[in-house]
């Protein structure tokens, strides 16, 4: 009986090694295995792993994507405005083995430096920079993070700055100097037009002036304008050149 009873509980125990035994990857995982602590050649996965349960250690490490958002931070920028700026950092995993050995927690690892570099890199650009130049700040943030998680095994493939929060006297500046901008190209555009009529109205007297008639007879229209303008008396001077003008006429 008790032979039995023996049988039976080694029975039970090989079925537990067996199912400790069998582990089971998704395509996004690999498995990073120690045996008596020493690691192994090549991650395992994806699929059906088998491990010894005794000997060997497993960590898993998933492959796909991560989106990092990096919280809130206070920078003084170049020219001295203090602003809070936040970011996104999309990275991931391209060796295994180095993000479990070289790195503690490349998670963490990864955020903590993704917050010096910003405001390592922001300190040191003025605000309009920052502001019209966002594209060529985030090229520079992604090259300087990627080339430090190298080593981790980690891939940086893009950093985006999300949003930059100006102090309010800050907003209302820049909000007084876009005006100011608007109103100069608005004086530009109404000096360019002034510049375009006084041509055309040259123009037009040089042309004028070659024929009499056309001169007297814009003097008459002026006068037919200000007329209908229902005033009850309009004194108005007669030229010389007028009489004489309809004096030919007369003659003719």
């Amino acid at each position: 009986m008790g032979l039995y009873y023996g049988l039976f509980g080694a029975l039970i125990v090989l079925v537990l090694l067996i199912i400790n035994a069998i582990k089971i990857l998704p395509e996004y995982e690999r498995g990073v295995v120690f045996r008596l602590g020493r690691l192994l050649p090549e991650p395992k996965g994806p699929g059906v792993v088998f491990i010894f349960p005794v000997l060997d250690r497993m960590v898993r490490i998933s492959m796909r994507t991560v989106v990092h958002d990096v919280p809130p931070q206070d920078v003084i920028t170049k020219d001295n405005v203090s602003i809070k700026v936040n970011a996104v950092v999309y990275f991931r995993v391209m060796n295994p083995r180095n993000a479990v050995v070289e790195v503690e927690n490349y998670h963490y690892a990864t955020s903590q430096l993704s917050q010096t570099t910003l405001r390592s890199v922001l300190g040191q650009v003025e605000l309009d920079e920052l502001l019209s130049e966002r594209d060529k700040i985030n090229i520079e943030l992604q090259g300087i993070l990627d080339r430090q998680t190298d080593p981790w095994g980690i891939k940086v493939s893009s950093v985006e700055v999300k949003h930059v929060d100006l102090p309010e006297s800050m907003q209302r500046a820049m909000a007084r100097q876009a005006e100011a901008e608007r109103e100069k190209r608005a004086k530009v555009i109404h000096a360019d037009g002034e510049l375009q009529a006084s041509s055309q109205l040259a123009e037009a007297a040089e042309k004028m002036a070659q024929n009499e008639m056309t001169l007297q007879l814009r003097y008459l229209q002026t006068l037919t304008e200000i007329a209908s303008e229902r005033n009850s008396t309009l004194v108005f001077p007669l030229p010389v050149e007028l009489l004489k003008a309809f004096n030919r006429l007369g003659e003719k």
